[in-house]
């Protein structure tokens, strides 16, 4: 059979399963490495991948009979998708397979930031009876600013239209999204107003470092910070001076600049060194996304996008 496709993840079964009835063999290999990719892309119809893999043009030109490259979750900046298309190679993904378990993890986060939850939980672990030291703040009657509107962000701001709160969201690429919940707005109005900012953008050179010293700077108001898009929109050393000024008062992160954390030294060793000795701040291993309900829809939603590609 010469329409084969490799998986190179770990993967919901459903889209394994599914492939053969298109006439598809597939190849399971979740921890093959760009490099051993390399060496046997040429055999293949269709590539499906999250993250670690990198898709160059060099891979492109080596992938003599690709059709499709299918990415499970939603970020295309390990791909290189305008070089794929120019060579005919049909480039999907499934941003709205977790959309919405983003939005859950990212309101858990905020709540449980606002009201000390991690904090308390340890202490009480430790064998320490605080009150006072962890009184919270309530959500109600803060003004929410999101940046980005896609599906994440559109996904968190329903969630938020439950609490008696003020939306703005701010979207370079999009307009006309106004509704009773949400402000259309401009990043000015968040960075004035906003007691939270919480991003949903895609990591580009444009919106690299896109939360530095000139952004904290421009925001009139304290306020605490939510990122569960990508780590390197926010430059980690700007962050962690404002968290330690006073200027940020907290933070909710599930991604970060490096997430190999093996690999870490240097400037990078020590700012995870201080993020986790802040009690202001909640970390997580970028699981926003990873729940038992979007591991299915994603790869369901892959299946319906290359049946639709009808190669």
């Amino acid at each position: 059979m010469n329409n084969k496709v490799i998986i190179t993840d770990h993967l919901h079964p459903f889209l394994a399963e599914k492939l053969p009835a298109l006439g598809f063999q597939v190849d399971i290999v979740p921890d093959i490495t760009n490099e051993e990719l390399f060496k046997v892309i040429h055999e293949y119809v269709g590539l499906v991948l999250s993250t670690k893999i990198l898709v160059t043009q060099q891979l492109i030109d080596k992938a003599a009979k690709l059709k499709f490259i299918a990415r499970a979750g939603s970020g295309m900046e390990n791909i290189d998708v305008q070089y794929a298309q120019s060579k005919n190679i049909h480039v999907v993904n499934s941003p709205d397979g977790n959309a919405n378990a983003v939005a859950e993890h990212a309101l858990g986060m905020l709540l449980s930031l606002l009201n000390n939850i991690v904090k308390a939980d340890r202490d009480i672990r430790n064998g320490i009876w605080q009150r006072e030291e962890n009184r919270g703040e309530e959500l109600d009657g803060k003004i929410i600013g999101i940046i980005g509107y896609g599906h994440t962000g559109s996904a968190l701001a329903k969630k938020l239209s439950g609490f008696d709160v003020r939306i703005l969201v701010y979207d370079k690429y999009k307009t006309g999204f106004s509704n009773k919940q949400v402000e259309e707005t401009t990043l000015d109005k968040i960075q004035q107003f906003a007691d939270i900012i919480s991003f949903h953008v895609p990591h580009t050179t444009e919106t690299h470092y896109y939360l530095n010293s000139n952004f904290i700077n421009s925001c009139k108001k304290k306020f605490r910070l939510m990122n569960t898009s990508r780590g390197e929109i926010v430059n980690t050393g700007n962050f962690i001076g404002a968290l330690q000024s006073g200027k940020i008062l907290g933070a909710a992160l599930d991604v970060f600049e490096n997430e190999k954390f093996y690999t870490l030294h240097g400037d990078d060793k020590k700012n995870m060194e201080t993020l986790i000795l802040m009690d202001n701040v909640i970390l997580t291993p970028h699981i926003a996304g990873w729940t038992k309900e979007s591991y299915f829809n994603i790869s369901k939603i892959l299946f319906n996008k290359i049946q639709i590609l009808k190669i």
